[in-house]
C-alpha cells in the first residue's frame, strides 16, 4: 500500500463510515485516487459464460451502488466490477446510522436496505460512463413492492442494455422477507420471468444469481438444481451473513449483514458445497482480503472472485495487489491458466 493510499485510509476511518464512502466515491470519480489500470495477463484470463474477463478480482455489489464510479473502478486492477443494486423506483433504504467497521475483526455490518437513486438516475450514468473491464449491474426490488419478481423485470429492461451482466439478488437480509425467493417455487418463477425479459433484450446479458451464505445443505440442494434448471451462467456465492460468531469488536452485536474475514470459512463452505453440486461456473465472495484467500476460494470451486470489505481497511489498490500476487502463486504452482486450479481443493471445504 502506498503512503497517499494509506494517508487517505488514516483520515477516511475518523469519519462515520458511510460518509467516509461517500467521501471516497467522490475521489475516485474527481480523478484523486490514483489507479493501477487494469490487470492483465495469460494466466490470469478467465471465461464466464460469453464474458471474457482480464482477470478474476471482481469487485462486489454494494460498493458503488448508484454506478457514480465506473470508469474509475474500471481501471482500479479489478477484472470486472459490479454496480448497484438498483431497485425500479428511488429508495432511501434504513434509517443511519447503518453501516459499521469492525476494525478488530477487519469486517464490516450494513443494514442499507437496497438505498439508492433508481433505475432510471443509475442508467443515465451507466450510458454516460465507458468502462474498460466487463460491468454488472445488481438487480434488486423495492421494499414496499407488491410484486418483487416484477422489480428485477423492470430493472432489467431498463437498464439491460448499457451493461455486460446481471446478477440476481435474492440474498441481502436488509430487505424484509427478500431471501424468501431463495424457496425453489418463488425462485422458479422469479428466474422464469427475468429470463423472459432478458430474452427480449437485443442482446440478451449473462445471468448470475447471488445467494446467502445461511443455508443448509437441502437448500443448496434446491438452489443447485433451479439454477441449472435455469440455464443460469454463474452462482454468486456468497451475501453477508446473519451470523455473529466469534467478533471481538464493539459494533459485533449490530443488526444487519456481517461481510469480511470473518465471512471467509462460511461463505467458503457455501462455494465448495455447491461446487459438489453443480457444473456451472461459480464465483466466490466472503472474506478475500488477499492474493492467498482469492487462490484458496479458485481452489474450492470458484472460477472468479469479487471483494469489497477489504477495501475499507486495504484501499482501493488492493484489487491490483491481489490480481498481481495470484498470478505469482498460479506460476509457482506451474497452473497455466486460472482454468487448471478451479475445484482442485473443494473436498478440504465439503
Amino acid at each position: 500500500m502506498s503512503l497517499i493510499e494509506r494517508a487517505g485510509l488514516a483520515l477516511l476511518h475518523r469519519m462515520d463510515p458511510e460518509k467516509a464512502h461517500g467521501l471516497a466515491l467522490r475521489a475516485l470519480r474527481s480523478g484523486l485516487a490514483p489507479l493501477p489500470g487494469v490487470v492483465r495477463s495469460d494466466r490470469l484470463r478467465v471465461r464466464i459464460g460469453t464474458l471474457d474477463l482480464p482477470n478474476p478480482i471482481g469487485l462486489a455489489a454494494g460498493f458503488d451502488k448508484n454506478a457514480e464510479a465506473v470508469s474509475a473502478l474500471g481501471n482500479s486492477g479489478f477484472g470486472f466490477i459490479e454496480v448497484g443494486a438498483a431497485t425500479p423506483l428511488p429508495q432511501p433504504g434504513n434509517p443511519r446510522p447503518r453501516l459499521f467497521r469492525l476494525p478488530q475483526d477487519r469486517a464490516v455490518i450494513n443494514r442499507f436496505g437496497f438505498n439508492n437513486d433508481g433505475a432510471e438516475a443509475i442508467a443515465r450514468r451507466l450510458a454516460a460512463q465507458p468502462c474498460d473491464v466487463p460491468l454488472g449491474l445488481n438487480l434488486g426490488a423495492n421494499k414496499d413492492s407488491a410484486d418483487r419478481a416484477g422489480d428485477y423485470v423492470k430493472v432489467l429492461e431498463c437498464c439491460g442494455a448499457l451493461v455486460d451482466f446481471v446478477t440476481v439478488n435474492v440474498s441481502s437480509p436488509n430487505t424484509e422477507k427478500l431471501r424468501d425467493l431463495q424457496g425453489p417455487a418463488a425462485l422458479r418463477a422469479l428466474l422464469a420471468r427475468v429470463a423472459e425479459a432478458n430474452a427480449a433484450l437485443a442482446e440478451p446479458v449473462p445471468v448470475f444469481l447471488k445467494i446467502a451464505p445461511d443455508l443448509d445443505n437441502s437448500e443448496l440442494d434446491e438452489i443447485a438444481a433451479v439454477a441449472e434448471e435455469a440455464a443460469l451462467d454463474a452462482i454468486v456465492a456468497t451475501n453477508t451473513t446473519l451470523t455473529r460468531d466469534g467478533l471481538t469488536s464493539p459494533h459485533g452485536d449490530e443488526k444487519g449483514g456481517l461481510s469480511g474475514a470473518p465471512l471467509f470459512d462460511i461463505s467458503t463452505r457455501v462455494l465448495a458445497k455447491l461446487a459438489a453440486r453443480t457444473k456451472l461456473p461459480l464465483i466466490g465472495v466472503g472474506g478475500i482480503g488477499s492474493a492467498e484467500d482469492a487462490y484458496i476460494k479458485i481452489k474450492a470451486g470458484a472460477s472468479a472472485v469479487q471483494l469489497y470489505s477489504a477495501l475499507v481497511y486495504e484501499g482501493i489498490g488492493l484489487a491490483a495487489r491481489i490480481a498481481t500476487g495470484l498470478d505469482t502463486l498460479l506460476e509457482q504452482d506451474g497452473h497455466a491458466s486460472v482454468a487448471d486450479a478451479v475445484g482442485l481443493e473443494t473436498a478440504r471445504w465439503t
